[in-house]
């Protein structure tokens, strides 16, 4: 594409080559013992110029300045500037083509938003949506353009329910940012997703400090002081249940400790998690209480359909499925229709089979601590 260059991005440069200009292909240098200038692309390289000379370079070849001016000379974080890099694929491809793609819009995947880049009247700008808007055009989402309004996204599903975890795969649908600056592009992605950019850079640095659970767990007080009770195994459990694709975007990186890695699937996600969140570390809370309890024996009467509906219950549940699963699949046993089915069958006051949880000679302060959990939770 036709890049126009600016006056001040030239004077920039020229006074940049003064102490020498080297970024993606492009050169620049001042020689003040001759006055001349030099300038350089893999295309192009002229030695010798008069500043006149140098302009000329420098407007033949204005995509590489344009894009040594936006990255380099203007003063940005280095995890923004970065993101930005990535987003257009700015290590992939030479700058000529990499500004053709971004007249047409280059497009990335961040958990479940999806950004555009694209370069219009000499600028450039970020479109930020949800994936499954793709296609849906601007005027019929809710257009957004300051980065904090990003709460209220980023606050409840599409079902009105609160997000206790803003990473979960669960972001409402049917907004759009459709013009933002890559300062506001980063600050936006931060609302929606915290810290998320700070600490993929941080990984492509080196640099990412991970608290794994045993560390986690021993910083832990008060009623969460008892996580640390749980075995290597139970950990193992809690990371199959929570930190998993269908349960958060993020990639775990934390383990039990940095010596005994987790055999747990780490998840796809674009965003390392440095660090067990406050949602496991409460839900490991509930499930060491709930460990404590002895194992007994129950007996019950099922058929062997019956056995594997329960089971086929449990797997929808914990997998997030009974809403997909229509009234009118009666061959599925989550069904919402055989499971009241099975109720009106085999529940009686409200016992499975009728088999009490607990022996009838159980006295009622044997629950006491039971209730004293509940209170605190």
């Amino acid at each position: 594409m036709s890049v126009e260059l600016h006056a001040e991005q030239f004077e920039a440069l020229r006074r940049a080559a003064a102490d020498g200009v080297s970024f993606d292909g492009l050169t620049a240098t001042y020689d003040p013992e001759t006055d001349s200038y030099a300038f350089g692309t893999p295309e192009d390289h002229r030695d010798g110029l008069s500043e006149s000379g140098f302009h000329e370079a420098a407007s033949e070849h204005a995509a590489y300045v344009d894009n040594w001016q936006f990255f380099a000379a203007t003063d940005r974080t280095p995890d923004r500037r970065a993101y930005l890099r990535w987003l257009e694929r700015a290590a992939e491809h030479a700058v000529p083509e990499r500004y053709d793609a971004l007249a047409d819009g280059l497009t990335r995947r961040w958990g479940q938003l999806r950004i555009t880049a694209e370069l219009a009247d000499g600028r450039r700008r970020y479109e930020l949506r949800h994936v499954e808007d793709v296609g849906v055009d601007r005027e019929h989402l809710e257009r957004y353009d300051d980065p904090l309004e990003a709460r209220a996204i980023a606050k409840t599903d599409d079902r009105g329910r609160y997000r206790p975890l803003k990473t979960a795969p669960s972001l409402r649908t049917g907004w759009v940012f459709a013009d933002l600056d890559g300062r506001e592009l980063v600050e936006t992605i931060g609302t929606l997703y915290p810290a998320t950019v700070q600490n993929w850079h941080r990984e492509r640095e080196g640099e990412l400090d991970v608290s794994h659970w045993r560390e986690t767990a021993e910083r832990q007080t008060g009623i969460y002081g008892v996580v640390e009770e749980l075995s290597v195994e139970q950990v193992e459990w809690i990371a199959r249940s929570c930190c998993v694709d269908s349960q958060c975007l993020k990639r775990r990186e934390w383990d039990e400790d940095a010596d005994t890695p987790l055999e747990a699937p780490r998840g796809e996600g674009a965003f390392p998690c440095r660090e067990p969140c406050s949602l496991v570390v409460a839900a490991a809370r509930r499930w060491t209480t709930l460990e404590r309890e002895d194992e007994r024996e129950y007996t019950f009467t099922l058929t062997p359909s019956e056995k594997e509906q329960l089971e086929a219950l449990i797997d929808a549940v914990a997998d997030g499925r009974t809403e997909e699963i229509r009234e009118a699949d009666v061959y599925e046993g989550a069904n919402r229709y055989r499971a009241r089915f099975l109720r009106e069958k085999r529940m009686h006051d409200g016992n499975l089979c009728g088999v009490p949880t607990e022996p009838e000679e159980h006295s009622e302060d044997d629950h006491s601590e039971d209730h004293e959990d509940a209170d605190e939770e």
